[in-house]
This record gives structure tokens, sequence and C-alpha cells, in this order.
């Protein structure tokens, strides 16, 4: 088939390369020139594994263009995703849909004959409703214009092999042409065994912000726990493993840290509670901003273990924050923990150092007041204190031994319990670990 990607950023660019990678002909639409130039090039403007190989494979037999033309898109293509942002509106609770729409006006003079506007982003329900009816009443080809909701579910990090190899496709239809549509398209991965859930719209908008809203709830209840193990001198890691045995609350996902961050998963918390509060449901509203608040409370967690790591206030502190993405496997700074940590010591009186193996630059635009180091090694020469605050594993690989010769004072708090503790403490390192015993 061929299809269009309208929108060029975190999951425009992964899914427009997946759809080449499945077999269809696609174009990229964007309006910032510079990227679609690079992207056209087979550069990859973001980090995202597996996709600058996939990017330069397509883009180099032709199967994968970009462009800024949305009227060469609409010639070109019948099935057009809108893979636009949605940040977190003014008043801080709901969507701001403006791209989304304004994106659907853009393209809706270009529609002359029937398609199909798919909408990837998250957004509130009713969205579909509305831009059905923008769309039949603003383009050439009326009603023949359906619009289906398709969210995604991809894990940062992880975007290529979930859009590839997802656990489900939900695809909200408002007839069973549009249906017949989505099925097409996403045929290799049905026949791949993938399964499909088929919706009425506004019930796909919603399994999107159920989804992401109960991820966080369950986050927030596990870092909630680690408070607790923290205060008892209990250990979260051996309650995880112990719990999540059992089927009906499963271990991933539970894993203490420093908070979830990113650009989905806080603000698809925060709207799904605005949702629940406008609905009326208003138990529903209290339980999810109660999870909101245990993870607006991480930053100030952190800062209360590291303090009581060094047995002093951080200011004046020589430290140093491995990690500035809010995961690992991404370059995405958006709502970071790591920074907020890091930009809360720096508050605090603390010198700052921040390294990431991939997440530098984006920072740098991000907390400007911080310093940064490009370099893993180099980031812990006259370090008093590491904070491990993003999993990479270049930091669980670091060689604790060397490391220890370089460092002011060999004193670690690792926020992410991702370390071989007991390794670290061998080659001479104080080592602390979210809600699990301090240990000698």
């Amino acid at each position: 088939m061929r299809v269009s990607v309208i929108g060029c950023g975190h999951l425009g660019i992964p899914h427009a390369a997946a759809m080449a990678e499945i077999g269809h002909e696609v174009i990229g639409v964007d309006l910032d020139r510079a990227r679609i130039d690079r992207l056209n090039a087979g550069e990859c403007p973001i980090y995202e594994e597996g996709l600058p190989e996939l990017l330069a494979t397509h883009t180099a037999s032709g199967q994968l263009r970009f462009t800024t033309d949305l009227a060469e898109a609409a010639a070109f293509a019948d099935v057009h995703f809108l893979a636009v942002g949605t940040p977190i509106d003014a008043d801080g609770r709901s969507y701001d849909t403006g791209q989304v729409f304004g994106a659907a006006r853009a393209l809706a003079p270009f529609l002359t004959r029937p398609a199909v506007v798919v909408g990837k982003s998250t957004v509130t329900v009713g969205t579909a409703r509305d831009l059905g009816a923008l769309l039949a009443r603003l383009s050439p080809a009326g009603e023949e214009v359906e619009v289906v909701w398709n969210p995604e579910f991809l894990r940062e990090g992880h975007a290529i092999e979930d859009t590839l190899r997802p656990d489900r496709i939900v695809v909200g239809v408002p007839s069973s042409r549009a249906e017949d549509v989505m099925r097409q398209v996403y045929a290799p991965l049905l026949r791949a065994q993938v399964p499909l859930f088929v919706t009425d719209p506004a019930t796909a908008e919603l399994i999107k912000g159920a989804a992401n809203a109960y991820l966080g709830m369950k986050i927030s209840f596990i870092n909630g726990v680690a408070d607790m193990c923290a205060a008892a001198g209990a250990d979260v890691h051996q309650l995880t493993e112990a719990i999540g045995v059992d089927p009906r609350i499963g271990r991933a996902g539970l894993n203490a840290g420093p908070g979830y961050g990113g650009g989905c998963l806080p603000k698809d918390a925060r709207a799904f509670t605005a949702s629940a509060q406008a609905l009326g449901a208003l138990d529903a509203a209290t339980l999810l901003r109660s999870a909101e608040l245990v993870n607006e409370s991480r930053p100030a967690a952190a800062l209360a273990l590291i303090e009581e790591t060094l047995g002093r206030q951080v200011e004046g502190v020589r430290v140093t924050v491995w990690g500035a993405s809010f995961k690992a496997g991404t370059d995405d700074v958006r709502e970071s923990p790591a920074l907020a940590i890091a930009a809360l010591m720096h508050q605090r009186g603390a010198d700052v150092t921040v390294h990431d193996p991939h997440a530098v630059t984006a920072a740098l635009r991000r907390n400007p007041e911080l310093e940064y180091c490009e370099d893993l090694v180099d980031s812990a020469r006259g370090a008093e204190l590491i904070v491990v605050a993003t999993e990479w594993p270049q930091f669980r690989d670091a060689d604790a031994k060397a490391l220890a010769t370089l460092v002011a004072d060999p004193v670690l708090v690792d926020l992410r319990n991702l370390l071989h503790a007991e390794s670290w403490r061998t080659a001479g390192w104080t080592v602390r670990q979210l809600g699990r015993p301090a240990q000698e």
C-alpha cells in the first residue's frame, strides 16, 4: 500500500520506517525542512535502537521518502497516519490537540478521493469524532474521508521492535470499510498472529489512556512501597520478586526507581485523570491523582536518600549524575526524572555534572544550567558522589575498581537498583540502593 505519515518525531519516524519494513511505500511529512533533508539523506535525527539501520535501508531503496508538501502526500497515498505531538495543554491536565487539528486542516483541501486518516497520537476521548466531522466538512471528498483511531503502545528505546512485533493492535473504526483498510495496512503483522482489537473510536482512545494510566499507577505503587521498605529496613527488590510471581500482579513494571517520565506517560496520566474528573468518575480521578502525587514526590525522595548517604546536605558537594534521558535506549529527556534530580541538587547548591551515552545534547538544551560530560570515565574524576539515575547498561558494566581511583570519595547512590552492589562494595565503594537496606 501507499501510506503517508504526518509528523516526523519520536513517533512518526519509527512508524514510517516500520511501515516501509513491512512492505508499504511510505512518504513522511514534516514542516521542518532541515529535518526532512536529513531524513532523505538516511540520517536519523533521534536516537532509537535499530532505527538508523531501517531508515538508511529504506530511504536508499526509495521505499521511504520525506517531504514538507502535504499536497504531494495526498496525491501519493490514500491512508494518512497523523503522528504529530499532543503536548499537555496550558491547564496542565488536558491534551493540546492543536497540532492534530492543524495537520488535518492543512491536509483536508487535498483529499479529493476516498481516504482514511489514522490517528496515532494520544488524545482526549471524542477527538476522533470531532476530527471526522472536520474532515468531512473541509475535504472535497467529504464523508468519504474516514477517521480511524489506532493508538500506539511504543516503549521508547524499543519503538521499532514494538511496531514490527507488537503485543496487540487496536483500531477504533467508524465503518466496515475503514476496518478493511486497517486490516490491509497491518496484514503482515496479522499473518504473524498479532492480536487485533477492533473497537469504536472512543473505546480506542480510552484504551491508550487507560493503559498508560495503569502503568503509571503500577510504577507509583512500587515506588510508594519502596518508601515503606526504606523506613522498615526491608528490601524492595526481594519484595517485588515475591509478589511479581502472582499472575494477577506480574513482575513487569514493578521496578522501584526515580519515577516515570518521557513525552507520553506523565501527560497521559494527567490527561486521563482530567478525563475521569470531567466524566464525573470522581473515585477514579482520586485514585489516579494519588499515583501522580507519588511520582511527583520522587525527586525529593531521591534527594533524601542521597543526603542520608552523604551524612550531610548536598550543598558544595561535587556530584556526578549518570543518566539524562528518562530511560535507557532513547535520547528523550522530556520530564526526565534523572534531570529533575540533577536540577534539584543544583538548586540546593551541589556542583552537578551529568553524563549520558546519548542524551547530553538534548539535556543541555533543556537544562543549560548543569555541567555535562560526554565520557563516563571523565565524568567520575573528582566526584564526591555518583548517582545512577538512568538504567543504561554502560553504567551497570562500568569498572568499579578503576573508577574508585578517580573519584574524590567512592560513594554511589543507585536510584535504579541497576548495579551489582556487592561487587562495587568489594571494590571499595559505599553503595546505597533505592528501597534496599544500607550495608556497611
